[in-house]
């Protein structure tokens, strides 16, 4: 039992005794028939998107660090990769012995890794020297490697090297030491995906240069990992096991080496721009129309923040001067023809600068920073040591293109790639178990740069939106793990919410605990101690520990619990002493209690008015009890403000007190809180709704509370006032059954949706023609907060109105309107939300939805990005043949499996919309297995991700669960299957 003194600051840390303190696709629409985005991941994924988050590569073969068969093997036929030998052989032939291993590797068991069996490379290359000379049909790729002993391993004399290297895309023509050319079986021994210099090879020595000679067919890597041919563009994407796709190398993250010497040669005439990283050291014209250039990068790094572009690009150039002084120059390649949407871009990296310099101190190190945006990319973006490669959807924008949304996941890609400059390349992670040290923290540095560049309470709802709707989804299923994960088959599969969003709560909450400043002291010690090295989650946690002189080995255990720990309450106030308890217990899968900040803040039941403002307290124990004395009369207290840790808050009753709800929604000082009442007055009447049995008081309070803000003149920030009109979406309200049925929860939403709409038709209709004035009136286009909050609040309500159409009038003047709105549209984001509304209009209204559509996509005039929204509009639709709808999308000219932005704007987005996704009939099932067993043999990483969709068969009832459960069994069977699907469906059927 604590006893909470009052506190007048704005957030105390309270002790035991004493006080211390992503849409891709979804999000492209204003709002959809589930509610609103489906949580995108900007990073990614990104970074989320729908993903996910970004990027990766196939895992192809057994790593040196950690090696365990499993003890389940998958069909004899299977192979990593699918580009088959004899590809290379019809290109020029292949070695008798690449094409062994090749054929060894097609009947390898998959190996599972584990963390607790890291070892450290016994030999290092220290620096490295490569020449890729680029020709159409094939690259050969020159590598002059320094090899150097670790000492610090013992007996690494007697210690083999190993190699990485994908022998699906990569031909070894020649290989020698020191000069000497190396002897197969005497010297080295090749192995699926692996080279092995035997350890007499390099006894003796201090230092030995190896030199390969490798050839690669980057016109046939549809995988996108490693060197591969977008468009007219040459491009790299080496995380996570991408640099094997083009040399044998130490492909590991522990290896840090200087890439001093990077050489491009290529046809001057189609590849006029030639890029790596560092900075340019040389470049001139050579023989036969081809030029070269040659770049430099003096700080050690990882193989997985190599890069090299090639391409016919377009550029805006601008320069940054530190705050030491020194001038960067900046530079933002694309296609020609995309020059002019790439200002925002450059403008965000800018004030990316400058915030991580006021913020943490850390300016930027090299000369150049170049970025370049790409087409075919599995992801959202990579932060390459001073050349960040982007997917065209993180990096431009215009207003006639781009949402207020993509605006936004533009700034704040561009900020969080920056800002792995330090969190990621300046220090990186010594295993990719380690991911999250990097992209959990980094995505906390990109959430706070986005909430300072417009509005933190804003920010901070979309986050735990996001974080709801996505990680404690993949929390249930049985792809669950704690953010810094025990084992893996393909290390792909675990760029998860979990690693990046619940990696970014896990950052958030040394901050909360630390304060602000301890945090920015942790920071400091960290870069102190492990600038230039590959280190651990541990070593981070032990500087923020030392750093502020805490015990902080209670909290490590978040690092290794998977699941959504659950947090439940219960409160008394004695009016006789005026004291107010509260008490807390846990529940987790953690074998011992977490340490769990809770934020509380009391107010006043009668005046409403905050009497204890925000305190943070460190639930430690199982249960424990807090006291709050000397209360002048009763309170209602706002838990878990600002969503203080990712837990799922519950009332020991069983239901929170409507009454408290309601009371929270008018007068809660805190934001998030302020939203959360009412989200949960909205969830409670929806499952009412949905159960039959929908209460009056209920729905009064729901109408009291949407009235209120709805009538509210006071606040300045539109988006907040957005949200609050906002029901809960479909996928919110799925984490909250226990068995999901979505056909009835879209029913039941619907029905509380158009209830509302009708109640407050007039009052919605009056401030929807208010907002509209205002925006005719501005006439300049603008992505503040102001006028992005106003547009969202106005989209906002044209989907409620939209939402009255039941009869045929009502279905005319509902497309009459949406129609409007979409003619008058100045930008994007107007757009976007009549054309998400009139996509689901039926009936009278079905007329204008296919007018509409069709005026889209001739307006679209072949745009990639504007294209995507196109199919995903159609894929979202509410309407009883969407299905039959997307199918024929498939076949549309426009439409194609290779590249994945096109691949996730329809078929990802599909299986979003819940209802006809799971349709009883199975169809949709069927049709995503049928459509992931092509894909699957042209990229791995989006067949893996886009299965996530069937293996939560078991939070579904038992017609749904067992269909969606033959179409796994189906993936299983198949003859190959990739390494990354083959984790996902094995994980899914246990």
């Amino acid at each position: 039992r604590r006893s909470m003194n009052h506190c007048t600051s704005t957030q105390c840390f309270i002790g035991p005794i004493r006080m211390n303190l992503a849409k891709a696709a979804l999000a492209l629409l204003v709002s959809s028939p589930m509610g609103g985005a489906f949580g995108v991941a900007r990073h990614s994924a990104t970074r989320i998107s729908a993903i996910s988050f970004r990027r990766r590569h196939t895992m192809s073969a057994a790593s040196s660090m950690f090696v365990h068969a499993l003890p389940t093997s998958k069909p004899a036929a299977t192979c990593p990769s699918y580009r088959s030998f004899s590809a290379l052989s019809a290109r020029g032939g292949s070695t008798a012995l690449n094409s062994a291993v090749a054929a060894e590797a097609e009947t390898a068991t998959p190996v599972e890794y584990f963390r607790k069996d890291y070892t450290p490379l016994p030999h290092k290359v220290s620096k490295i020297k490569m020449t890729f000379n680029i020709e159409s049909g094939k690259t050969v790729v020159t590598s002059e490697m320094e090899i150097v002993p670790n000492k610090d391993v013992k007996d690494y004399e007697a210690l083999d090297m190993v190699l990485d290297g994908d022998e699906s895309s990569v031909r070894l023509m020649s290989l020698s030491m020191n000069g000497r050319d190396l002897e197969e079986g005497k010297d080295y021994t090749l192995e699926p995906g692996k080279l092995i210099l035997k350890a007499s090879t390099l006894a003796g020595a201090p230092a030995s240069t190896l030199t390969t000679v490798v050839e690669v067919v980057p016109e046939d890597n549809t995988q996108l990992s490693g060197l591969y041919k977008s468009g007219d563009m040459y491009c790299t994407q080496c995380e996570a096991m991408g640099f094997r796709r083009i040399t044998y190398y130490p492909d590991r993250p522990d290896n840090m080496a200087v890439f001093e010497n990077i050489r491009l040669e290529a046809s001057e005439q189609e590849y006029p721009i030639l890029l790596s990283n560092g900075n340019l050291v040389d470049s001139g014209k050579l023989e036969g129309g081809r030029h070269f250039a040659t770049w430099s990068d003096p700080f050690p790094k990882p193989s997985y923040l190599f890069c090299a572009v090639a391409g016919n690009l377009g550029s805006i150039q601008d320069t940054y001067t530190t705050s030491s002084g020194r001038k960067v120059r900046l530079e933002i390649f694309s296609e020609p023809e995309n020059v002019n949407k790439l200002q925002y871009a450059m403008d965000s990296l800018k004030r990316s600068m400058k915030w991580d310099e006021d913020k943490f101190g850390l300016e930027y190190d090299l000369d150049l920073y170049n970025i370049v945006a790409v087409n075919d990319f599995n992801m959202g973006a990579m932060e390459n040591k001073g050349l960040n490669v982007f997917n065209t959807a993180y990096v431009l924008a215009d207003p006639a293109t781009a949402t207020d949304g993509d605006y936004e996941r533009v700034e704040g890609v561009i900020g969080h790639e920056y800002f792995h400059n330090w969190t990621g390349n300046r220090v990186t992670c010594r295993d990719w178990f380690q991911l999250t040290l990097k992209e959990g923290l980094t995505v906390f540095r990109d959430q706070e740069f986005s909430g300072d560049m417009g509005s933190n309470a804003v920010k901070r709802i979309e986050d735990v939106r996001g974080l709801r709707g996505r990680q404690f989804n993949e929390d249930s299923g049985p792809m669950a793990h704690p953010i810094r994960p025990e084992s893996y088959i393909s290390m792909d599969n675990f760029y998860t919410a979990t690693v990046y969003s619940k990696g970014a709560e896990i950052i958030r909450m040394y901050n909360t605990l630390l304060s602000t400043q301890g945090f920015r002291k942790g920071m400091d010690l960290y870069f102190e101690r492990h600038d230039g090295s590959a280190v651990t989650c541990d070593d981070f946690l032990s500087a923020m520990a030392d750093a502020n002189e805490v015990d902080l080995s209670q909290f490590s255990l978040w690092y290794a619990t998977a699941g959504t720990p659950e947090v439940i309450y219960s409160t008394a106030y004695d009016p006789d002493v005026g004291i107010f308890t509260l008490t807390l217990s846990q529940k987790s899968q953690s074998k011992s209690p977490l340490l769990i900040p809770v934020a509380v803040g009391l107010l006043d039941k009668k005046t409403g008015k905050e009497v204890v403002p925000t305190i943070v307290l460190e639930l430690k124990e199982e249960t424990e009890t807090f006291e709050f004395p000397d209360l002048e009369g009763d309170v209602v207290s706002s838990i878990l403000r600002g969503f203080s840790a990712p837990v799922k808050l519950v009332s020991q009753s069983g239901a929170d007190n409507e009454a408290d709800l309601a009371f929270l929604a008018a007068y809660d000082t805190d934001g998030f809180n302020k939203w959360e009442a009412g989200q949960k007055l909205y969830t409670s009447l929806i499952f009412q709704n949905m159960d039959g049995k929908e209460s009056a008081e209920t729905l009064d309070y729901v109408n009291e509370a949407f009235g209120r803000t709805l009538a509210d003149t006071s606040t300045s920030d539109y988006s907040i006032k957005a949200y609050a009109l906002t029901l809960p979406t479909e996928g919110t309200l799925a984490e909250q059954v226990d068995i999901v049925d979505p056909v009835a929860i879209r029913k039941a939403r619907g029905s509380v949706k158009k209830g509302i709409a009708r109640k407050f038709q007039k009052e919605i209709k009056e401030q929807y023609d208010a907002i509209t004035e205002d925006i005719e009136g501005e006439g300049e286009f603008k992505v503040d907060a102001t006028s992005v909050g106003r547009r969202r609040l106005r989209n906002v309500l044209l989907d409620y109105l939209c939402s009255i159409k039941e009869t045929p009038e009502e279905q005319k003047v509902a497309a009459a309107l949406a129609t409007k709105h979409y003619e008058a549209a100045t930008g994007m984001t107007d757009k976007m939300a009549a054309l998400s509304a009139l996509a689901s209009m039926d009936g009278e209204g079905a007329a204008s939805r296919d007018a509409a559509l069709e005026k889209f996509y001739q307006e679209a005039d072949g745009d990639a990005l504007v294209l995507n929204k196109w199919f995903t509009v159609q894929a979202l639709a509410d309407l009883p043949d969407v299905l039959e709808r997307v199918q024929k999308l498939t076949d549309h000219p426009d439409f194609t499996l290779s590249n994945p932005n096109r691949c996730r704007s329809l078929v990802s987005a599909f299986t979003m919309n819940s209802a006809p996704f799971h349709d009883e009939s199975g169809a949709g099932y069927k049709f995503l297995s049928d459509i992931i067993a092509k894909l699957d043999k042209l990229n791995p990483q989006i067949s893996s991700r886009i299965a996530g969709s069937l293996i939560q068969w078991r939070r579904y009832d038992e017609k749904r669960g067992t269909l969606m459960k033959s179409e796994l069994e189906k993936l299983a069977a198949m003859k190959p299957i990739s390494d990354d699907l083959f984790e996902v469906v094995s994980r899914g059927l246990k």
